[in-house]
């Protein structure tokens, strides 16, 4: 069964935790604070109303500052830890880990510079709190909270704000429904006129959680009972009120002025709750840990193997889009189903193959001797430029996949988390991957312009072969009668119906390599562009990478490597890898969390 001590040790053992883990509490939106779901011990009061007495006459030392004004200008957790009997007794700070004060004036110095560190040699306050831990056998397991004294109007040096600055600063503290408050009262001022009694009063309006200290009870006037002063008030606690007289009384009981039975229930209520929100942080941490990946190792064989994991990750994605399980990969397709067959049929051939244009060309391929039968130069010079215009939509073809490609490399990129860790491989991976979708470009090109001028370095003459000869097929069809000779004539070569004829056979004919470059511009795209990206994007960034070509050698090219070359490429994020650090000591203080409560026998 889970004693008080057992109990109240827990909670200060998981407090300790927070306090070297960096959890503070109060505002760190980051995280969910633990600190602050935990039981706590505020003492409030006035300023000069005794609180340095009552923490001094708990810890059995002299240790705080003392002087007039406000003293306590930032929040100090004190942390109190029992130990074995006949041990010496030292304090540590929370900013200065491993250094121990084993003289208690110098506790009081380091409070003071410590302060002054953060507010300057002012009167100003801060939230920021100073934790202090102090070990000693004359101490219960207890973390206790010294807030700034309450005060009703600002000194000079101060701001005008001061006033509220401070109660906004201690009810942050007290107002949490965990928080048990030590309303610190003199007992030689009218308790209806208490800070600490006026403030518990609001947050804690049935005094359930409010444990009243009577100060000073040496200075009251002559012949003055302690209980009078108590008799009429309007607010009454649900526990009794405790007397000391002044810091050095030797007499006090600590068990009298701490509420240690209360704090007991109030752990005993809250373990539930606390150990939900422990299982349930550990649970979310975890999760954001495996998003923001494990830390790096140092040595180069676990870099290298990091590197091609991640290229391995991203060329996945790549892939995906390519086949399929990912959007994309159908606007290649679009290219060839849409966008090539409507540039074909833009082209300009009716003005290439106009009469006028005709007759010209024809023209000029005679030179001054005109042909003789039929104008095969006139002929070859009109489909070759035509078949010229055909480089515009090839060439459009490669852009276009070549676009697709690069798009699809960015999408990849974004979509694999596993890269986004690593800015610096991130953008050599797209580099690389970009510079090779180029190459694959050049390459293309020079492809489908070879399948246009192939087309125009040989003429499929069976095509003219099974056109009608003109001579044997004498008329105009279509053109004017007057035109047509009787059969059997010679046909006049520089009438229009001839001219108009021979558009129409080159018409023909270049609607037929239309069709045939139509279907084999996608071949060679995709054969140049598509199939060599989905096989060889990453060929040249292992390349670079390896100074040399052979991708059979990765992995020995990639060992040779120094290791800062692989460690720059995985240059993290400073942000990210400050969000991972501060992830895993959340996650190890919950850990340590959850081993605590574990650890203690809980009453069935």
């Amino acid at each position: 069964m889970a004693t008080m001590e057992s109990l109240i040790g827990l909670v200060n053992r998981i407090q300790r935790a927070c306090t070297a883990l960096g959890d503070y509490g109060g505002g760190d939106q980051a995280f969910s604070s633990l600190w602050d779901a935990l039981p706590s011990v505020a003492v409030v009061g006035g300023q000069s109303s005794g609180k340095s007495s009552v923490l001094e006459s708990i810890v059995g030392r002299d240790f705080l500052p003392r002087g007039s004004g406000i003293v306590t200008r930032r929040p100090l957790v004190l942390q109190l830890q029992k130990t074995e009997d006949g041990q010496q007794e030292y304090a540590e700070f929370g900013h200065l880990p491993r250094r121990r004060f084993a003289d208690f004036s110098l506790v009081r110095k380091e409070i003071q510079d410590e302060t002054d560190r953060i507010t300057g040699k002012t009167k100003q306050i801060s939230p920021v709190p100073i934790h202090l831990s102090i070990y000693s056998p004359n101490v219960v397991n207890l973390t206790l909270i010294d807030l700034p004294g309450l005060t009703k109007v600002a000194v000079e040096g101060q701001p005008e704000s001061i006033v509220q600055d401070i109660e906004n600063m201690v009810r942050t503290y007290v107002e949490k429904p965990n928080c048990i408050i030590l309303a610190i009262s003199p007992a030689n001022q009218d308790i209806a006129t208490s800070d600490a009694i006026k403030l518990a009063r609001e947050v804690d309006p049935s005094g359930e959680r409010t444990f009243g200290v009577l100060t000073k009870l040496d200075l009251m006037d002559k012949g003055t009972n302690a209980l009078d002063v108590l008799e009429g008030r309007s607010y009454r606690l649900q526990h009794p009120w405790v007397g000391i007289v002044n810091r050095s009384q030797a007499e006090i009981n600590k068990n009298d002025i701490l509420p240690l039975g209360h704090l007991e229930s109030v752990i005993k209520a809250r373990i539930p709750s606390i150990t939900s929100l422990i299982n349930k942080s550990i649970d979310e941490l975890e999760s954001e840990m495996d998003h923001l990946g494990r830390p790096i190792a140092v040595d180069a064989g676990a870099q290298l193997y990091t590197i091609l994991e991640l290229c391995r990750a991203f060329d996945k994605i790549f892939k995906e889009h390519l086949d399929g399980g990912r959007p994309g990969g159908d606007r290649i397709y679009g290219v060839f189903d849409n966008q090539l067959p409507a540039a074909l049929r833009k082209l300009p051939f009716d003005r290439h193959l106009s009469v006028q244009n005709v007759r010209k060309i024809v023209s000029e391929a005679d030179g001054y001797q005109p042909h003789l039968i039929a104008p095969e130069q006139g002929y070859r010079r009109l489909i070759e430029g035509s078949l010229n215009y055909f480089r515009g939509p090839a060439e459009a073809s490669v852009d276009a996949v070549h676009f697709v490609l690069k798009e699809l490399v960015r999408k990849s990129i974004a979509e694999c988390q596993e890269l986004k860790r690593f800015p610096t491989l991130q953008s050599t991976i797209a580099g690389a991957a970009n510079e090779s979708l180029e190459r694959f470009r050049e390459e293309s090109k020079k492809t489908v312009v070879r399948l246009v001028d192939m087309e125009s370095s040989y003429l499929t003459v069976d095509f003219f072969r099974r056109l009608p000869q003109e001579v044997e097929k004498a008329g105009n069809p279509g053109g004017n009668p007057r035109e047509n000779p009787p059969a059997g004539a010679n046909i006049d070569r520089y009438a229009e119906g001839h001219f108009r004829r021979i558009g129409s056979n080159v018409s023909s004919y270049v609607n037929m390599i239309s069709e045939t470059l139509r279907n084999s511009i996608p071949k060679a795209v995709v054969y140049c562009q598509v199939k060599e990206a989905k096989q060889n994007l990453l060929n040249y960034f292992y390349t670079q990478i390896g100074k040399r070509g052979s991708i059979d050698n990765l992995c020995c090219q990639l060992m040779i490597l120094q290791g800062k070359q692989l460690a720059d490429l995985l240059d993290e994020d400073p942000a990210l890898m400050e969000r991972r650090l501060q992830c895993a000591k959340r996650l190890e203080l919950y850990k340590k969390a959850r081993d605590e409560i574990d650890s203690v026998s809980w009453a069935r």
